[in-house]
């Protein structure tokens, strides 16, 4: 298959027998969706043969859901499904109370999960799945990892949410730059596959190098031996020495290079906020937060908690229902929304929305696009032919390219292939700026994010991992009796939960610095174990020692720190 600018895969061969799970994967633009919506029958080979089973009974979840009109349940019962399994698969997708709504009067994640609805209560012996953990909470996703697991006939499925890779899928189908690999077994086994074949690409090109230096030698002779020789062998030689490997489909790290504008003391700062939906219903709080500028926070909560409410808050496009919000002087926003991408001029060129309406695209433009895995051909690509997942990392440079140091990211994972989702958890791990992240993706919350903002479906709104409430918020639970005399007058002054839980963040911060130092040093010094440089070992450690003592004493820091929030 191929589209208009350029060819997407050619001799795919694959096999899907009752009971395989089978999960695509690849880079954004490799044909991922088009390969379904062929195997669904949607669209039609240019070339190849296609089986199907005598009895073969197809569901199919296509990137762009489209919905019969009429009322949601309406939609889901037309399957043939019985009501009470039509309401459960609803409401485990977050639709529960969507039941009696007006399909088209639904967003496009509302849309995504009743299509999920009717594919999952469709009888089936095959089910194809694009994307399906898109636009789920976590509840959502771990029900439908549950679902598919029991679902017994064959499955294929596009997603890029590593713990469903590695939970569901027996086989994985890798598309690369036109070729297609099988792995057997899952994530794991890809990732191996993957670095085997790496390997053999080396050592290939290690035996080649060998080859064609001897060739080189040989033709550089003198002229007599020169005229000489087989003209075979001369053109042979010729080919060795031009033939050279295939490049990877694109570098492993973003080499985004642009000043981060600097952060005061001050970042965003919320004092008793309430945040409401558009019909007057109340969310959550009332909390306090405080972000530093270093900030890595998480949100979480189910659908329809708040989540997208509370960035708009501090987006300064939304007005708390009470409360105050304070920014700092110095923030520069990029905000990553969930819909931004579907706004682009479907007609304009790549280059064209980089630059933006106010002036003609240049070569720093190209560069920044280049930086991003936008090559030549892509960045002169209409918006149109751009996969889902070529949007989305388009969108997300033009966050970027803003230089901002504050980064709201709503959704920022949906539809991005495993490469880049890697290669982006390296970039923000590294990033200046303070970054807030509503995501689902578990593995890439797990790498990017230190610090969690939990909206229960109550309305509290709780600070950490560990479930921490945040000051301001009146925990439902109950709380413990204090011992005689803990009261607030015997606290020492100035001392909260919130305060301490900043220095904390701190001390976690200078204590994974110098634990990569410490590292570091090791490293060196073990390079050096056999090394007649007695100096430069003697210095390292020196060097070692004092980060190991430092190292100590931020711990005891930490720890007495700990204590002291969980006895206020």
């Amino acid at each position: 298959m191929s589209r208009p600018d350029r060819p997407l895969f050619t001799d795919v061969s694959v096999t899907v027998n009752t009971g395989d799970r089978v999960g695509l994967v690849g880079i954004n633009g490799t044909g991922k969706s088009t390969l379904l919506r062929v195997l669904a029958g949607t669209a039609e080979a240019e070339s190849g043969t296609i089986r199907r089973g005598r009895d073969l009974e197809l569901a199919v979840l296509d990137q762009d859901a489209a919905l019969p009109p009429g009322k949601v349940l309406d939609s889901v019962l037309a399957t043939g499904a019985e009501k009470w399994e039509a309401e459960a698969a609803l409401s485990r997708l977050g639709m529960g109370e969507f039941f009696d709504v007006s399909t088209s009067d639904l967003s496009g994640g509302e849309k995504k999960r009743v299509a999920l609805a009717i594919a999952l209560v469709r009888p089936s012996n095959l089910l194809i799945l694009d994307e399906p953990t898109n636009h789920l909470d976590i509840d959502g996703i771990m029900w439908l990892e549950e679902r598919l697991e029991a679902y017994r006939g064959g499955l294929v499925l596009v997603t890029h949410d590593r713990h469903v890779l590695d939970r569901l899928t027996t086989h994985v189908l890798e598309l690369d730059r036109g070729k297609s690999y099988v792995h057997t077994g899952g994530y794991g086994s890809y990732l191996e596959g993957k670095g085997e074949r790496a390997a053999a690409a080396e050592s290939a090109e290690a035996v080649r190098k060998n080859l064609a230096k001897q060739e080189l030698a040989w033709l550089r002779r003198g002229a007599p031996a020169r005229t000489s020789k087989p003209k075979y062998r001369v053109e042979a030689a010729k080919a060795l020495i031009a033939d050279k490997p295939e490049g990877p489909a694109r570098p492993a790290e973003l080499h985004l290079e642009f000043p981060t504008p600097r952060l005061g003391d001050i970042v965003i700062e919320l004092d008793e906020i309430v945040g409401s939906a558009p019909d007057g219903r109340q969310l959550f709080g009332p909390f306090d937060l405080k972000l530093d500028p270093r900030e890595r926070l998480a949100i979480r909560g189910g659908n329809g908690a708040g989540k997208s409410t509370l960035l708009n808050i501090m987006a300064k496009k939304l007005e708390p229902t009470s409360g105050t919000v304070r920014w700092g002087t110095t923030v520069e926003f990029g905000y990553y929304t969930q819909q931004s991408d579907d706004a682009f001029d479907p007609t304009a060129r790549v280059r064209e929305v980089i630059a933006g309406p106010n002036r003609k695209p240049d070569w720093t433009d190209a560069r920044l696009l280049e930086a991003f895995w936008f090559d030549t051909d892509a960045q002169w690509a209409q918006v149109s032919t751009l996969s889902g997942g070529e949007r989305r990392r388009l969108h997300l440079l033009t966050v970027l390219a803003a230089k901002p140091n504050v980064m709201l990211l709503d959704e920022p994972t949906n539809d991005l292939d495993l490469e880049t989702l890697r290669a982006l958890e390296d970039f923000l791990e590294d990033w200046p700026g303070a970054l807030v992240i509503v995501s689902h993706d578990r593995a890439f919350l797990d790498r990017v994010a230190n610090r969690q903002l939990t909206i229960t479906p109550d309305g509290v709104v709780h600070d950490g991992a560990n479930g921490v409430p945040v000051p301001g918020v009146a925990s439902t639970a109950t709380p413990a009796p204090k011992p005689k005399g803990d009261t607030r007058a015997d606290r020492p002054k100035g001392k909260s939960k919130s305060a301490l839980s900043n220095k904390i963040r701190d001390a976690e911060k200078e204590i994974a610095k110098l634990d990569s130092r410490k590292k570091k040093l090791e490293a060196e010094m073990a390079e050096l174990a056999t090394s007649t440089d007695y100096q430069k070992l003697t210095d390292l450690s020196a060097e070692h020692a004092a980060v190991v003592d430092q190292l100590d004493e931020i711990e005891l820091r930490w720890l007495e720190l700990s204590e002291e929030r969980d006895t206020l």
